[in-house]
């Protein structure tokens, strides 16, 4: 009997292809012997976190190339969601299209998580979560496109993450504290106020927690780069991978920690008091 052999997977071709051109990369790397990059690590490493000496002329006030990177995200942000709005959101169908249903499919992940940590109040939480899930995602990914920009004193800057600043960081963080705040007010007044105010480590905690996570993608890049001479292919792959990891891990650990918390803070007492009556009952039962 004759055997018949199956085509290959076009997937396994795939993979096998891009393994084929990283080991060459590598090998190349190897033959060139490419020598790390001169000059002093600990000021790159520095000015990494600080922003003291390249910084970026806005309007004549120097300013950190995250900035210009904020207003950048912003404007695409903003640009997408009013061409989504005014052209894609009219053509939706009952049957939808793969837009329509990558749509779909995301504001329906934020609205279940929303309703589902939060089951009392969520219509602006839903949005909330949205808007800054969506901020964090894409403006950690807006690094890999390695957009270049002037300095104040002749430098040419890569615009760094928003968020990898530490202003940035805290004001994102605050704001999201904020945002809990408020609903617990609105919600419950003087005890929503009280069981958020309780927490005053969160707007802190949030913070550092994503102005470090995003920050490390970047120093650990430049160690990378500095101190191994594959400089031509690791530093990049280490670099993507780091910023892919940041991008999904951080947003879904914001959106988590926000909804979770305004959960608590909108929570009606009335709920409590009737798991009280209800646990009492099963108790003398």
């Amino acid at each position: 009997m004759k055997t018949v052999k199956k085509p290959l997977n076009k997937k396994y071709i795939w993979v096998a292809a891009i393994f084929l051109v990283l080991v060459v990369l590598l090998v190349v790397s190897f033959i060139i012997g490419a020598k790390p990059r001169s000059g002093d690590i600990s000021e790159e490493l520095t000015d990494a976190v600080l922003h003291e000496e390249k910084k970026i002329s806005l309007f004549g006030w120097a300013v950190n190339p995250a900035a210009i990177s904020a207003i950048t995200v912003t404007i695409i942000l903003l640009v997408f969601a009013a061409c989504v709005r005014i052209f894609a959101i009219p053509r939706f169908k009952e049957v939808p299209g793969k837009f329509q249903l990558l749509i779909e499919k995301l504001v329906g992940f934020f609205d279940n998580m929303a309703g589902t940590n939060s089951p009392a109040r969520n219509n602006f939480l839903g949005c909330y979560i949205f808007s800054a899930g969506c901020y964090i995602c894409i403006g950690t990914l807006f690094e890999l496109l390695g957009l270049q920009w002037t300095s104040t004193e002749g430098f040419s800057v890569s615009l760094p993450a928003p968020l990898s600043d530490i202003n940035a960081a805290i004001a994102m963080g605050f704001l999201s504290y904020f945002v809990i705040l408020g609903g617990g007010i609105i919600s419950n007044g003087l005890r929503g106020m009280g069981r958020v105010l309780k927490d005053f480590s969160l707007p802190v905690s949030m913070s550092f927690r994503l102005f470090g996570a995003l920050l490390s993608g970047l120093l650990v890049t430049e160690l990378v780069y500095y101190t191994i001479s594959l400089s031509i292919v690791l530093p990049v792959i280490v670099g993507v991978l780091f910023t892919l990891i940041h991008a999904l891990i951080q947003t879904f650990v914001l959106i988590t920690l926000v909804s979770t918390f305004y959960g608590e803070a909108t929570e009606p007492p009335v709920k409590k008091e009737k798991a009280k009556r209800k646990a009492k009952a099963k108790a003398a039962a």
